[in-house]
């Protein structure tokens, strides 16, 4: 019986080394996998993903405060130089304030076209063209509208002035009309509805802020004199 009980001995050590044996291999397996070069590459793209992810809500925050700040840098007063522009109009003729001079130039600024407010905006203006004439003056509808926009707009309602389209708002903002605007409770950057009246030397001399289309026509003609 003894004889037998230490033959018995190495039947129990053996699966002993067997079990060690694939927790050494497991382990090194796991370890050359967090070394590799393909989980490494996998790991770093993903981090490059998660920082872009994250790097869009600060470049629409720059740019509502580069919206804020050209509101701020532009503010003009009656007396003040008109800013120069030069712009397409809805034929796409270029369009510049310095050959104007000489002129009574009248410039609105509005927010879309083919909208109730603008469309009724835009029909006083041609309904009454020939009186600003009368009185030496052009006027010139402005938006962010593209070209194409102003020429089914113009073709519409049959207007009989230039549309100057300003889809990179160095117009809008040069004058000072991209503003904070509040619609049902939401706030947000658009153009504000305002008209100048510039003379003859390019020299602003009349400004409506906050356009109420009602009567609007009536009080820039009164403002030329």
């Amino acid at each position: 019986m003894p004889s037998k009980a230490k033959r018995a001995q190495p039947v129990n050590t053996a699966p002993l080394k067997l079990k060690s044996k694939p927790k050494v291999a497991t382990k090194k397996k796991v370890e050359s996998l967090r070394s590799s070069p393909k989980s490494q590459g996998k790991s770093s793209r993903s981090r490059i993903q998660g920082m872009g992810k994250m790097a869009s809500p600060k470049k629409t925050k720059q740019s509502t405060q580069a919206d804020q700040q050209a509101v701020l840098k532009h503010d003009l007063h009656v007396g003040d130089l008109a800013p120069a522009f030069s712009l397409p109009d809805h034929t796409g003729r270029m369009v510049n304030l310095s050959e104007l001079r000489g002129k009574k130039v009248i410039v609105y600024f509005y927010p879309k076209d083919d909208t109730p407010g603008c469309t009724m905006e835009a029909c006083s203006f041609r309904d009454g063209i020939h009186d600003l004439r009368k009185k030496g003056a052009m006027v010139f509808g402005v938006s962010a509208d593209s070209v194409s926009s102003h020429r089914k707009f113009s073709g519409k309602f049959q207007l009989n002035f230039p549309l100057l389209s300003d889809e990179s708002k160095a117009m809008i903002y040069a004058y000072g009309v991209w503003k904070e605007k509040t619609l049902y409770g939401r706030k947000y950057m658009g153009i504000e509805r305002t008209t100048f009246v510039i003379n003859e030397d390019g020299i602003i001399r009349k400004i409506f802020p906050k356009v109420k289309v009602n009567g609007h026509f009536t009080e820039v003609l009164q403002s030329l004199g």
